[in-house]
């Protein structure tokens, strides 16, 4: 475990990205980056929960803690994941305190709970630490709940005062559209969305959190109280630079060919 929830508690900012390609190399190279966190994404992403282990093993001795974005707060979708060692679980699309509630359920094991025991698994080194796991999990995963829509902002109040919602974190696409205005970030519908997140999770005392639209965007999620800060995937930083290489080697081409 890399203390996420704990030092999040604490007040410090962590810094992250998404990963999006199912790929184990491009986990490690995020992970030795100095990033304190990725989301390993299988809402949109290419990957499957094959490739998350890979992926698991990969940053395991990184700095970076791996969050799992599934697809829905199903329980089955989240216990194969935390039970492949997850540090967190983060859940799409959390319209209503109910919906977060079992989220949380799906974290956290019975009585608190509805996630199945199994102690054969790699989260508890295969047994070897199955109680310590056990008795330590509400602790230490992180529950992150995307605020997505127009209807999530209004529950907003409601969800983060659920126990158990650590972070209440904005998908800023979903959420513009939304709002009908896609991809409008300085739109005062946006912002206003984006301060009643913040000010209800302050008053709950459960962090926010955001996928800036660019990195320069930092100083402004900041001082809003954000405080885990992801930009960019490795899908968009591969693309980026790729066709950054390309457009650079073609404009060389052109001017030396030119007579």
């Amino acid at each position: 475990m890399k203390n996420l929830k704990k030092r999040l508690r604490e007040g410090e900012a962590l810094n992250g990205c998404f990963l999006n390609l199912g790929s184990a190399l491009t986990a490690e190279m995020a992970g030795k980056s100095g990033l304190d966190f990725v989301v390993i994404d299988i809402e949109h992403g290419s990957g499957t929960e094959t490739d998350i282990l890979h992926q698991l093993q990969a940053l395991e001795h990184t700095g970076a803690g791996a969050v799992i974005r599934v697809e829905s707060h199903e329980r089955q979708r989240s216990h194969r994941v935390l039970d492949l060692g997850a540090e967190g679980i983060m859940f799409p699309r959390v319209n209503s305190a109910d919906e977060a509630r079992k989220c949380v359920a799906a974290l956290r094991y019975p009585p608190d709970g509805v996630r199945g025991v199994a102690s054969m698994n790699r989260a508890c080194e295969f047994g070897a630490s199955f109680r310590k796991y056990v008795d330590s999990s509400k602790d230490t995963l992180l529950g992150v709940l995307q605020i997505e829509t127009a209807e999530a902002v209004r529950n907003v109040e409601e969800i983060a005062a659920v126990d158990g919602a650590d972070v209440m974190f904005i998908g800023p696409l979903d959420l513009s559209m939304s709002l009908g205005i896609l991809g409008q970030f300085d739109h005062p519908a946006f912002n206003e969305a984006l301060e009643a997140t913040a000010n209800a999770a302050r008053k709950h005392g459960r962090s926010t959190g955001i996928l800036m639209p660019k990195q320069d965007d930092f100083d402004r999620y900041y001082g809003l109280g954000f405080r885990f800060l992801a930009c960019g995937s490795d899908g968009a930083m591969v693309n980026n630079s790729a066709r950054s290489l390309a457009q650079a080697m073609s404009e060389a081409r052109k001017r030396l060919s030119t007579p």
